[in-house]
């Protein structure tokens, strides 16, 4: 039976597809978060970062803070976490100083280079999806571009389908090939 610690840490993560993928490498790694005081939250999007921080960082409840955000959103990440108090945010450093770290992309872009293309291909084979997988590659839209591309196409275009592959692809890496944002976040918590 997992004793169930109330949070002293909390995780912030853009959308579920973060918050499963942490989870799933938390598990794999023999960790209980949830009996270790830490609790992955979803906030619905990085413009949800102000109002996150700030109910659970030093203006809120006091807890410690990570998370886990897409590169492209780093100025908006650092102006939320600098309007919850958090000064450091708009250092250069500021958010790896204060444990939140950048995926290149997207989470799925991170996944999908620690995989490779024929393994990411093989795990959504094996779930069942090559067929909606070779549809897709079979549209016009989609012949010419790069298959790392049509692969984050894939992902984004079916409701929990994101979600679902977090875990599986998470799954189905090798411990050296974990990308390095989700290594951090875990490692910082």
């Amino acid at each position: 039976m997992t004793c169930t610690a109330p949070p002293r840490t909390v995780v912030l993560v853009e959308g579920t597809s973060d918050r499963v993928a942490l989870a799933t490498l938390a598990a794999r790694r023999g960790r209980d978060l949830a009996a270790d005081g830490i609790q992955i939250i979803d906030m619905g999007g990085i413009t949800n970062v102000r109002a996150f921080a700030t109910r659970y960082g030093p203006l809120g409840r006091g807890l410690t803070l990570a998370g886990l955000y897409d590169a492209a959103q780093e100025r908006q990440l650092r102006r939320g976490l600098a309007g919850a108090g958090f000064a450091d945010a708009t250092r250069p450093d500021g958010p790896a100083r204060l444990g939140f770290y950048g995926c290149q992309g997207d989470l799925e872009e991170e996944l999908i280079r620690a995989l490779g293309v024929d393994r990411v291909g093989a795990v959504i084979a094996a779930a069942g999806d090559g067929p909606s997988l070779r549809r897709l590659l079979a549209m016009p839209a989609q012949r010419g571009r790069p298959p790392e591309a049509v692969l984050r196409r894939f992902f984004g275009s079916r409701a929990g389908r994101k979600e679902r592959y977090a875990a599986l692809l998470v799954a189905a890496l090798d411990p050296d090939r974990v990308p390095a944002p989700l290594t951090a976040v875990l490692d910082r918590v």
